[in-house]
């Protein structure tokens, strides 16, 4: 086992235990501030007998249990009967609504899961011998309106999805990882950090990482890191993304994603060494991890544009630096970005940037020796950065990139003999006719220079054609306007 492996596989298996106890995370967590609050409570369970809401056999459970002050003196109680534990906290959770019992039930399962793993086996062992689904006992809580107890049963979930030694799977696991995106889909989400937890427990295994990348879940992890968020929520999700990105696969999809300028985004302006840390780690593992090579080189040449090489120059010279494992990780990508740089070209820049997404007026746009010689390396990978560029036509609402995407799109037309047939093929002239009503004066320019070179492009080429070919000045040559 190499070091790496060995490292990741320590890391991993503590992940729970350092996630739930101790440190900020706790500290900073609203779920957990919340559900201390809630264990302080009493609930009056008399009543709840009176009524006729529970059992007597839950009443006489739930009075004892909650009596219990020690991790120890419920440990003796729950073995004595383990099944009538299972079943009166679910009895419990299913006949009565009110949100502070509610609240209360599920805390205490919670507690129960976190004070030892193998309870959620008792759990899975009841509901097979009584033929229910165990998911569905706290997928019903998922529909309530209190965000405390979506979240907690989120969290609950997310113990016996990883703790049991049976995986969540099919529509249940389906249905989950769809209710964690659309928790992060909520502005402002005071849970996000349960949320967050609750990912970096699933990440470790495989195939809820599988159910999670299919669902787009990069996507929306990338969104919100896009938005304010506090550090702890950075650290969080990025977590998240290294976990990811040990896979080379998911590693060469996030490429595709803009992970590498929004992180650069959050290194560039972090002061915390962990967010540092785990951001550089993440940046290791889009270097190292692709099998293609070209995505591994882009991705390095992203960080530079980005100014990463500038901050590790700044890491290295002006903090020290304690942590053995951000040293290395320092060393790795600035020995990579260095060797990125010596190698780098202008195309390789220019396909960087057009690539990220992140398109300015750069001077390799208007340098007419470089269309000169690189204009037909965008038909390269099946069109891949024409097909980018006219993407951004019909996506972008930003003035600017609108304007260069335009004036790139001309410049190949202009530049590559059968590039306006390629991008009226690929939907890119239509686009291009649509920005001229555009309303910013600068993309309504662009766009109109671009058609007049689509319209005049092969005259210009027959041009050439008659300069080098000596000899057959008067033969007829067909061209199209």
């Amino acid at each position: 086992m190499s070091n790496l492996t060995f490292k990741l596989n320590t890391v991993l298996e503590s992940l729970p235990n350092e996630i739930e106890k101790g440190g900020v995370m706790v500290a900073t967590s609203t779920l957990e501030q919340k559900a201390n609050d809630i264990r302080n409570l009493r609930v009056n369970w008399p009543f709840y007998r009176t009524g006729d809401f529970i059992s007597q056999a839950d009443f006489d459970f739930i009075v004892k249990y909650d009596s219990l002050q020690t991790p120890e003196e419920r440990k003796s109680f729950i073995d004595e009967n383990p099944m009538l534990c299972v079943e009166s906290f679910l009895n419990i959770l299913l006949h009565i609504s009110k949100d502070q019992v509610s609240q209360f039930i599920l805390v205490l399962i919670d507690d129960l899961f976190t004070e030892d793993k193998s309870r959620v086996e008792t759990f899975k062992e009841f509901c097979k011998k009584n033929k229910q689904s165990i998911w569905d006992h706290f997928d019903h809580q998922l529909n309530r309106t209190d965000g405390f107890i979506v979240n907690m049963s989120l969290r609950i979930i997310a113990k016996i999805a990883c703790f049991s030694t049976s995986l969540m799977e099919g529509r249940d696991l389906h249905i989950y990882i769809h209710r964690l995106k659309d928790q992060l889909n909520i502005p402002n989400n005071e849970y996000v950090q349960s949320v967050a937890r609750c990912l970096q427990m699933m990440l470790r295994i495989e195939d809820y990482k599988t159910a999670f990348v299919c669902a787009d879940g990069i996507s929306i992890i990338i969104s919100v890191l896009s938005g304010r968020v506090n550090f702890q929520t950075q650290y969080q999700l990025v977590f998240c993304l290294w976990l990811m990105a040990f896979s080379p696969s998911y590693a060469e999809k996030m490429s595709r994603n803009n992970v590498v300028p929004v992180l650069a985004s959050i290194l560039n302006e972090s002061s915390k060494e962990k967010v540092i840390r785990i951001i550089l780690a993440t940046f290791k593992n889009l270097i190292q991890k692709p099998n293609d090579r070209d995505i591994a080189r882009d991705n390095a040449i992203t960080m530079f544009q980005c100014k990463v090489l500038k901050q590790l120059n700044i890491l290295k010279q002006g903090q020290k630096l304690d942590d053995e494992d951000l040293i290395e990780d320092v060393e790795f990508v600035y020995e990579k970005l260095q060797e990125s740089v010596h190698d780098l070209s202008s195309f390789d820049e220019y396909s960087s940037e057009i690539k990220s997404g992140r398109i300015g007026w750069s001077p390799v746009h208007s340098n007419e020796k470089f269309w000169r010689e690189n204009a037909q390396r965008l038909n390269e990978k099946n069109y891949e950065l024409l097909k980018i560029l006219i993407s951004i036509l019909e996506t972008s609402k930003d003035p600017q990139v609108l304007a260069v995407a335009a004036h790139d799109i001309g410049e190949y037309v202009r530049y590559y003999p059968r590039g306006k047939i390629i991008t009226e093929n690929l939907g890119g002239k239509q686009l291009i006719m649509q920005l001229l009503n555009d309303e910013d004066p600068n993309v309504k320019y662009e766009a109109l220079v671009c058609v007049q070179k689509m319209m005049v492009h092969n005259w210009e080429y027959l041009g050439k054609q008659l300069a080098n070919d000596t000899g057959k000045e008067n033969k007829p040559i067909n061209a199209k306007a």
